[in-house]
């Protein structure tokens, strides 16, 4: 098979929770491809193992077995797989993980300057602000901003570094449906303008609508 659009491969991944007798197989031999400029839907029922992949598949979490290519190139070593999550992944959460004490801006700036990327891209930071319609919140501190407006901060963050993949899991759990809508909307144009390829868990259909291709897991496994 030509693998020359694909920006990420998944082969046979195993992964497992807990010891002995209370261990839970979470990925049973998964197999999953994402072509270069792909929206991917990922659905399935509770405890499927969805989070599980997109942590897997984010390097957040090694897999028990199995392997994964991304950017055409297999990911072996702990040195490529942190070099690939700066620079080339952002997540985006349900949970938001922006940090209270600081502004908008500063979340943004120091998920950065984590990365050792704040003086290649710092400069853009109020423009994604100004895209992203939530220019009027940088300088507020996440208490002060709307369930929305700190999820339109969250995906400034995941995408100020111009990733090359991004990665949300259920984005809008938290969300009423028309916010829901507008960020479904945002990751539209944002797949489609800049190119980026994004895999979104959700369990929602409607959200699953925006997205160019949609996978099914179940038990473990892509269906």
């Amino acid at each position: 098979m030509d693998n020359t659009h694909e920006i990420m491969i998944a082969s046979g991944l195993q992964k497992s929770f807990g010891k002995g007798q209370v261990k839970n197989h979470v990925l049973r031999g998964l197999d999953l491809r994402v072509r270069q400029g792909e929206f991917l839907a990922v659905m399935g029922p509770s405890g499927c193992g969805k989070s599980t992949l997109l942590h897997v598949l984010g390097l957040m979490t090694p897999p028990d077995d199995g392997t994964i290519e991304i950017l055409g190139q297999p990911v072996t070593r702990e040195k490529q797989r942190a070099k690939l999550r700066r620079e080339d992944i952002g997540f985006v959460f349900q949970r938001f993980n922006l940090l209270s004490v600081l502004t908008g801006r500063e979340n943004v700036r120091i998920s950065l300057k984590v990365r050792g990327l704040l003086d290649k891209f710092g400069c853009g930071v109020d423009d994604l602000f100004e895209q992203m319609s939530v220019s009027h919140v940088a300088g507020r501190k996440p208490g002060q901003m709307s369930i929305g407006e700190q999820q339109r901060v969250a995906v400034v963050r995941a995408m100020a570094h111009k990733p090359r993949i991004i990665l949300a899991d259920e984005p809008t759990g938290n969300l009423d449906s028309e916010t829901g809508q507008s960020l479904l909307e945002l990751f539209r144009r944002i797949n489609k303008n800049e190119s980026q390829t994004i895999v979104m868990i959700t369990h929602s259909k409607e959200a699953a609508e925006f997205a160019d291709r949609t996978v099914y897991m179940k038990d473990g496994r892509v269906e």
